[in-house]
């Protein structure tokens, strides 16, 4: 008996340790997750709220409050104008130039005017979201959260009474007091009485509206949208602007919509296969990302709202108004008749298809017609972060020395982050993430060895990123941004600097030095353009750029990019070597030789590649022999993309003439700054000139003031020659 005692004893003994293993690895375990859980929950509804209330109050609030002062600001500089105007007419002196101060005084007024119709509009709009749909949604999610959180404890509790149920009598008792006490835990019912006890008090909303004391001093400005020849193309701009920033929200929210689907089929799908009532508590990291997807979904639609609202007045009022043009802002009201020069103009209908297509087609008519090659080249992101022992070069979120306006174009969604080389600081590092629809951009602190931005430091910057990427700790408490997303650069076009080979000095340019190169891997030779490191930033982005337009084309009449050094000073950008060098010297050193028919095939090729370039929406600016190069075989390549720009509407706008190529430019361009596939066209009659005269500089003999009045007068260069030859 004893020898069964004993052994009954070790057998009990094994039950008890087995049930202490099992409670240890099971209820013990899912609680401290489900406390982990619990605080991270808190974290984020009061980083989610944060964001909610912070971008509310700007839209509402801060940013109606700089547009109002700016407006009051303007409507003084617009009456100080118009009362000097009328000074002016009644004194019969420089009335011209006050007129010109009050047109730029009024435009100005007109346009921050429009700026704030829309501005109201999206305020209303997104105060009606912010009550209706964000908060609510956002509160209701941490409702459904904490309902699960309180159903995971109480299946935690279960499985903890089922496990400690083979105790004495004495725990028994006890046991089945918790056991009835956690059948009574309700999760709809637990958090009742903290939502009756600090309910936050229903409280009328302030209602949005155009502030009217703004018009008391702007000649009766209506408060609506504003359309006359001097708001005419700024509300286009307006229109396509919102458009296409609509046209993005629209797919954001779109993707968002499907990984939060996708998440929660995954969810339901894990819950019904779940093997025990505890199991829920593994669940709960998953329905937190659920939460911040919705959030960002909410937060997505709100602004598709507030942008739709916008476009819907400009469309009503670009619409009321296609019929007629614009008509003129009114002028002040004067005594008697001003006899200053009146100004008419016409519209005229663009004709429908490319211009380049036109010439080139003619051109290819005199010999033959040369096959276009159209090619395309497409990247994919992956949302992946390298490990943090990696050198930074390495890492896939770290983009190298890229401008500014570059990085901030890759950022479009919440969270979204990369790493780059200051531009204007060589070794110094900046973090720049998307956030709030805003980006920001975030110096990597160092001192004493570490990399910090205000809390713990870390030998290097890809363990500071990792940690901010793992733990989402905030960036800085102030600005409470949260690294969510990495943005993987394109190693497409990504080389590092020992890839590159340089050999001899072809030439220098605007922003550096050309050379001969050689790529180690094949040993394919290249031309390298390098950048000075003393540029200004607002330069070496403009070198950087040209890298970027011609990273999206593929055609035989444009000349190649292979990739940019963008790691470390000094900059590369690396092209395809054309061996012929720049079409202006070829001319003239070849002259003796060149018969019409080669001299057409190098105006085909050029109208095939402006063609193209005007398919993709791009405007080159900057179109002349000197541009381009000749290739193998005595094929033309359009090179020179420093001035170019890629624009929707194939339209773009620059102020001031600075390093402007007077001889080869269009009128409107000069006059007015509007370059277009036109303006193009323009610079293309002056590339034909320089073809068929061998190299001869455009309109001979004038200086670049000379030449402009004559264009001014309706001249053009084939006039002035031939006017020469009279002579």
């Amino acid at each position: 008996s004893w020898s069964q005692v004993i052994r009954q004893t070790e057998v009990l003994g094994r039950v008890m340790r087995t049930h202490a293993d099992d409670l240890n690895s099971g209820p013990l375990h899912r609680l401290a997750t489900l406390i982990r859980d619990k605080q991270q929950v808190k974290k984020s509804y009061q980083s989610l709220h944060q964001q909610l209330e912070s971008h509310n109050h700007k839209v509402t609030r801060s940013d109606l409050d700089k547009l109002k002062s700016t407006y009051r600001q303007l409507s003084r500089d617009a009456n100080n104008t118009k009362e000097k105007y009328r000074e002016a007419l009644a004194k019969g002196r420089e009335a011209e130039r006050a007129h010109e101060r009050y047109d730029k005084a009024t435009t100005k007024l007109h346009n921050l005017h429009n700026q704030y119709v829309l501005a109201v509009c999206g305020a209303r709009t997104q105060q009606d979201e912010h009550r209706r749909s964000a908060a609510p949604v956002l509160l209701d999610s941490l409702q459904r959260m904490q309902e699960d959180m309180t159903l995971a404890l109480r299946s935690i509790l279960e499985e903890y009474c089922e496990i400690s149920s083979l105790l004495t009598e004495e725990i028994v008792k006890v046991h089945q007091e918790i056991s009835a006490a956690v059948q009574q835990i309700d999760p709809l019912a637990e958090y009742q009485h903290f939502i009756d006890a600090y309910r936050s008090p229903e409280t009328p909303e302030e209602v949005v509206e155009f502030d009217t004391s703004l018009l008391e001093e702007t000649d009766n400005l209506p408060a609506d949208i504003l359309w006359n020849t001097l708001t005419a193309d700024s509300l286009q701009a307006m229109l396509s602007s919102a458009t296409e920033e609509l046209t993005l929200t629209q797919q954001n929210l779109r993707t968002k919509e499907a990984l939060a689907d996708d998440l929660d089929s995954k969810i339901q799908t894990s819950q019904q296969n779940a093997e025990r009532k505890s199991d829920c508590v593994l669940l709960l990291s998953q329905k937190l990302s659920l939460l911040e997807l919705r959030h960002a979904v909410q937060s997505l639609r709100g602004s598709e709202a507030r942008l739709s609202s916008q476009k819907a007045l400009l469309d009503t009022k670009m619409a009321a108004t296609s019929a007629s043009p614009p008509p003129p802002p009114p002028l002040p009201a004067l005594a008697y008749e001003d006899d200053a020069r009146s100004v008419g103009s016409t519209d005229k209908t663009k004709e429908k298809g490319s211009r380049f297509d036109t010439l080139r087609h003619s051109l290819a008519g005199m010999i033959r017609s040369p096959k276009a090659m159209l090619g395309s080249s497409t990247s994919q992101f992956f949302d992946v972060i390298p490990t943090s022992e990696r050198p930074l070069a390495d890492q896939e979120w770290y983009h190298g020395a890229i401008p500014r306006t570059e990085a901030q174009e890759l950022l479009r969604q919440q969270g979204d982050f990369l790493v780059r080389e200051s531009h204007g600081k060589p070794g110094e590092y900046v973090l720049s993430v998307f956030s709030d629809e805003q980006r920001r951009h975030f110096i990597i602190q160092y001192a004493d060895s570490q990399y910090r931005f205000e809390g713990t430091g870390f030998s290097t910057i890809p363990q500071l990123i990792e940690h901010h990427f793992s733990t989402k700790q905030v960036i800085t408490k102030k600005s409470g941004v949260v690294l969510l997303n990495p943005v993987v650069k394109d190693k497409k076009w990504i080389l590092n600097h020992e890839d590159v080979t340089l050999g001899e000095l072809l030439g220098k340019g605007n922003f550096g030095e050309v050379f001969k190169g050689t790529l180690q891997r094949d040993k394919t030779p290249v031309a390298v353009k390098t950048c000075k490191e003393d540029l200004p930033p607002e330069l070496k982005i403009r070198f950087l750029s040209e890298a970027r337009i011609l990273k999206q084309y593929d055609h035989p009449n444009i000349v190649k990019l292979i990739g940019v050094c963008t790691q470390r000073q000094p900059i590369y950008i690396v092209m395809e070597l054309v061996p012929g060098g720049d079409f202006l010297s070829f001319l003239r050193k070849k002259k003796d030789e060149l018969k019409t028919k080669q001299l057409l095939r190098f105006s085909v090729d050029a109208a095939a590649g402006m063609a193209y370039l005007e398919s993709k929406n791009c405007i080159h600016r900057d179109l002349a022999a000197r541009n381009c190069l000749v290739g193998d075989g005595s094929v033309l390549k359009i090179s020179d993309f420093g001035m170019s720009r890629q624009e929707d509407d194939g339209v773009y706008s620059s102020s001031g003439l600075k390093q402007i190529p007077i001889k080869w430019t269009a009128p409107e361009a000069l006059n007015y700054g509007r370059y277009s596939s036109e303006s193009d066209v323009w610079s293309y009659g002056i590339l034909l000139w320089e073809t068929f005269s061998l190299g001869v500089c455009p309109y001979p003999g004038m200086t670049n003031q000379q030449a402009r009045e004559q264009v001014e007068k309706g001249w053009h260069v084939l006039s002035v020659a031939l006017m020469t030859c009279t002579k």
